[in-house]
């Protein structure tokens, strides 16, 4: 506890680490109080009274997870962060296929502008497409729409909803400038963790008297977690050596601790998971407007996001994104490259095509593993759902919502361990092994 308190006040001395903070807390005020306006003109009666009877699939429960409650709530921001994400992950496709795009990707802070703007711009066309099937398929399906609905009040029910969610881009865009974190992902986590409790207490309320029960599924809770910090933090040192400099008339070796170039097991984050929860939403919203009759095979399988197809098809999409998201961060021609600028080489391993093909061979062995264990994580709920654990409780139990939470806070965690650093203080993370800084035989740069 005096160690805790040390640390709230080292990151009280640091001004500028502060005033981000408070930034970062006003703005997350700001997001949680939009989540709870409902949109003019719904009965929010008639919606509380549908969940009251337990009218809520497990897709409503997912998509109100990820929302805040904005979703089952009808708020001004219930179709949340998502299209901004569906928005961005179209982005990047279209950047491996697209001429124009690739070279926007390659113009540095200029072309990263104009491919935001392009991304505001279709996460707009994406809302707008998105708004109208909410307020047909879930508010109208829960008696909440208006006696009198008009074309006036579609329109300006559809502009709220679009206009709520540019303003909740802006959030987290104003987040990732001026606070802490990234923006986006805090938000989503922000919006995770606001449903956590109510989702205990509903799990203890349905187990009163089976205390064993909850306490072996506290203990595997924090298992998983365990595992989900292990693989986020895991990293495969790869020893380098460096050539003799000069100083002065003589050629002396570089001293101090050994250096390496360090390649982590989970190289794309939480992105993956995002980036794939957002793909799962779009056939799943396409047949959700149809009846099973007609729906098939393919609502039937999509439609139980614990059933063995959904989950399936959500694990074999975090691999591939996986693979696709840590290609694009790590580039294993730039790390050749710069190695051979500062004079380090991989022991046993030429400079130059050589050093790239080997990093780029060890690259894909180790994303693997990584993008397997992401995988497991997220079809975990599936698990402890037809364990008896409840729907909304589950979610949190491994999944995606436990994946963001973990690489979220760690990553919100090492920007201010790095703040705290720079102040020559103690860091958040002095004496553990959970890698908030880097040391002093890791190069940077890579």
């Amino acid at each position: 506890m005096k160690r805790f308190i040390q640390n709230i006040k080292n990151i009280w001395r640091v001004t500028e680490l502060r005033k981000r903070i408070i930034l970062t807390l006003s703005l997350i005020l700001v997001y949680r109080i939009g989540s709870f306006i409902i949109i003019p003109g719904v009965n929010y009666t008639a919606l509380m009274n549908a969940q009251a009877a337990g009218d809520q699939n497990a897709l409503e429960t997912l998509l109100s997870l990820f929302s805040g409650g904005g979703f089952t709530n009808a708020s001004i921001m219930a179709l949340g962060i998502m299209p901004y994400i569906s928005a961005s992950i179209i982005m990047q496709l279209l950047g491996m296929a697209i001429p124009a795009v690739q070279k926007m990707q390659n113009e540095g802070e200029s072309g990263r502008k104009q491919i935001n703007n392009y991304t505001r711009l279709l996460t707009i066309l994406i809302c707008a497409l998105q708004a109208p099937s909410y307020l047909s398929l879930y508010v109208s399906s829960k008696g909440a729409m208006p006696t009198d609905a008009s074309s006036f009040w579609w329109t300006q029910a559809i502009i709220v909803l679009v206009a709520g969610a540019m303003f909740a881009v802006w959030l987290g865009e104003r987040i990732t400038d001026k606070g802490i974190g990234n923006g986006i992902s805090l938000l989503i986590t922000v919006g995770i963790l606001a449903r956590l409790p109510e989702s205990f207490v509903a799990e203890i309320g349905m187990n009163e008297s089976n205390l064993i029960k909850i306490i072996i599924e506290i203990v595997a809770f924090m298992v998983v977690v365990l595992a989900t910090v292990l693989i986020v933090q895991g990293v495969r040192k790869v020893p380098l050596n460096t050539a003799k400099r000069v100083v002065g008339a003589r050629s002396v070796e570089d001293s101090g601790a050994r250096n390496y170039l360090p390649i982590k097991v989970n190289a794309s984050g939480v992105m993956p998971i995002i980036f794939a929860q957002a793909i799962m939403t779009i056939p799943i919203m396409a047949f959700s407007s149809l009846n099973p009759n007609e729906g098939g095979f393919i609502q039937r399988a999509l439609g139980d996001i614990y059933g063995f197809g959904y989950n399936l098809l959500l694990g074999v999409l975090i691999i591939i994104f996986t693979y696709f998201y840590t290609a694009i961060m790590i580039n294993p021609q730039k790390i050749s490259d710069d190695l051979k600028r500062s004079g380090a080489f991989i022991p046993g391993i030429r400079p130059g095509d050589e050093t790239r093909e080997y990093v780029d061979s060890l690259v894909s062995r180790i994303t693997f593993p990584g993008s397997l264990f992401l995988a497991i994580i997220a079809v975990f709920p599936a698990v402890a759902h037809l364990a008896g654990v409840n729907d909304a409780f589950a979610m949190f139990f491994g999944g995606t919502s436990l994946l963001i939470m973990v690489g979220v806070v760690l990553d919100t965690l090492q920007q201010i361990e790095s703040y705290l650093l720079n102040r020559h203080m103690d860091g958040l993370m002095e004496g553990t092994k959970i890698r908030g800084r880097r040391t002093q035989g890791e190069l940077s740069g890579f």
